[in-house]
């Protein structure tokens, strides 16, 4: 989605690539410090690197019979120790936004 690009886009190019190759890392393990659950649908890429603490906000899209895809909503870098739940909630929003989109789509 648009604001996980423009999340990616805002680091310098060593950043951008420790977060990139932890999604790719997430695709071959299933390594919780890297790609984790955090309520029925939305899921957090996780990386650290540089005592910086960065988030993408991530969901399932399994409508095609074959393939299945994780679509990042956002991104944010992490404060607190909990994930504040606005962000959640916003991953929540797009993640409809996504669903309705392509429902129409698929519509027409």
């Amino acid at each position: 989605m648009d604001e996980a690009v423009e999340f990616l886009g805002s680091f310098e190019k060593k950043e951008r690539e420790k977060i990139i190759y932890n999604i790719y890392k997430a695709k071959v393990t299933q390594d919780q410090e890297v790609f984790k659950k955090l309520s029925d649908d939305i899921w957090k890429f996780r990386t650290l690197f540089n005592k910086t603490h960065f988030r993408l906000f991530a969901f399932w899209d399994k409508t095609e019979p074959v393939e299945k895809l994780v679509v990042s909503t956002h991104g944010i870098i992490k404060k607190t120790k909990k994930t504040p739940p606005k962000e959640i909630q916003k991953a929540v929003q797009i993640k409809e936004k996504y669903f309705n989109l392509k429902t129409r789509s698929n519509e027409k």
